[in-house]
């Protein structure tokens, strides 16, 4: 079973999007290789285990685990990053801001129908009962957002978003995530928050409703599910971005509304038509005045029988559909589409053959100005962890060689992070880095402790 000493990434962990992926005996040997390495270190220091997991040591024993068991230094990381924090926090040292642009946190209602009843009995399931750690989980709150997002990573700005559905259990809504930033504005993090306002294009009604949307939460784009939503059945109410009935309609609302920002979830979709990006060139191309941000980049998830990311294939699944897609339209490089990396890079983690294929396909075809950085927080806790094996990853020479992939430099990496972000958004890069050189996180911390004593009711 699991141990709880291992970083976040090699966990089972998932979003209410996707399953976790059953053990292998690769991934159990790999964990077992960490667990006892996390424990060996903890005995030095004369510290629980556990206390190590979330520490950023942890993580660079975890990130040398993958190298050994993958026979490269894909991770360049050295062994005194996993003996001394200090060391640690030195080799990981950020090369320029952090700008997220996947962010959840779920209302106290979505909290009580989704958190607990289903993603925690999912966690159950695949960790042993003697692990206690989730007893005291506040769920995915308000203030765990606030904690992981601000106090426990180095993220200086932060897009939040929801995902469909009009019932309950959804998310947010669309007044809750304006709600979100504005509370933010008032107590020290302004400028540090921006919200989406998701958009249910086969609904008529919500489509009118925009220019509304537009003028009273500001929202920086709209977000959409061309899958639907999902139901005890599946997906259900799907449509697409070039389809005449919903998708045109919705793109000239975009067009009309002056924000020129649609942020589409492709991929992570169980394989479902409707969850392909085969709609976004041709969206692209009918409205080159419309960025498309596609959240996923089209990866599919191997648990629902997509194959492993290879090289780029015209046939192929995954973020190849995207790629094809392009190519079809003829949208070039560095054009209106850019791809995000939320959960796609932190289930490739573990995977780093795979995520070099990923991540050389996107820069290659997109563009390095259209590749940005998503983290899917708070579904996997802070994401420091990935932030940081993301800082230290390397795309193998004989990769880049054989398959025509950029090294992935430290410039690359800046633009990933914030630079094609911040362009994106409107924001001056000069203006994150002084939001990231804030390093006072005492509002946040002051946030949290009054969301967790029920001071705050913008959340229903």
């Amino acid at each position: 079973m699991m141990p709880p000493t291992i970083p976040s990434f090699l966990r089972p962990l998932h979003t209410d999007e996707f399953r976790p992926a059953p053990r292998t005996v690769r991934r159990a040997r790999l964990c077992a290789e960490v667990d006892d390495r996390i424990r060996a270190l903890a005995d030095e220091r004369r510290v629980a285990p556990a206390l190590l997991a979330g520490t950023r040591a942890a993580t660079a024993a975890g990130l040398r685990a993958l190298n050994r068991e993958w026979g490269h230094d894909f991770y360049a990381v050295p062994e005194d990053a996993e003996r001394s924090d200090a060391a640690a926090a030195n080799w990981f040292a950020p090369v320029g801001p952090v700008v997220d642009v996947q962010t959840h946190f779920l209302a106290p209602r979505s909290s009580a129908a989704l958190g607990r009843t289903m993603l925690t009995d999912l966690y159950r399931s695949v960790m042993p009962d003697w692990w206690t750690e989730l007893d005291d989980l506040d769920g995915w709150t308000f203030a765990e957002y606030l904690h992981n997002l601000y106090v426990e990573s180095e993220t200086a700005l932060t897009v939040l978003t929801s995902g469909p559905g009009r019932e309950a259990r959804r998310n947010l809504f669309n007044d809750e995530m304006a709600a979100a930033r504005w509370i933010l504005e008032g107590v020290g993090g302004a400028g540090r928050l921006l919200n989406h306002a998701v958009v249910h294009a086969d609904q008529r009604a919500e489509v009118d409703h925009m220019p509304e949307w537009r003028d009273e939460l500001r929202p920086v784009g709209w977000k959409v599910y061309t899958p639907g939503r999902i139901g005890p059945d599946g997906w259900v109410d799907s449509w697409m971005l070039d389809d005449e009935e919903h998708g045109l309609p919705f793109l000239e609302q975009v067009r009309a509304s002056g924000v020129h920002l649609v942020c589409a979830h492709k991929g992570i979709s169980r394989l479902v038509d409707n969850g392909s990006p085969r709609d976004i060139g041709p969206a692209a191309k009918a409205f080159p005045e419309i960025d498309f941000v596609v959240y996923h980049s089209g990866y599919e998830m191997p648990v629902d029988g997509a194959p492993p990311e290879g090289p780029y294939r015209p046939d192929g699944v995954g973020v190849d559909r995207l790629i094809t897609s392009l190519d079809a339209a003829s949208i070039p490089a560095n054009a209106n589409v850019y791809a995000e990396l939320g959960s796609t890079w932190f289930c490739l983690v573990s995977r780093p053959v795979e995520a070099a294929h990923v991540l050389g396909k996107l820069i290659a075809r997109l563009g390095e100005d259209r590749v940005i950085w998503g983290s899917d927080a708070i579904w996997y806790g802070s994401p420091q962890p990935i932030i940081d094996a993301l800082r230290t990853f390397t795309i193998p020479e004989w990769m880049c060689a054989e398959f025509g992939y950029a090294p992935l430099t430290d410039t690359v990496k800046r633009k990933i992070f914030a630079g094609n972000a911040a362009r994106l958004y409107g924001y001056d890069l000069a203006a994150v880095e002084r939001l990231k050189a804030d390093r006072d996180r005492a509002w946040a911390v002051e946030l949290a402790d009054r969301a967790r004593a029920g001071m705050i009711t913008a959340f229903r």
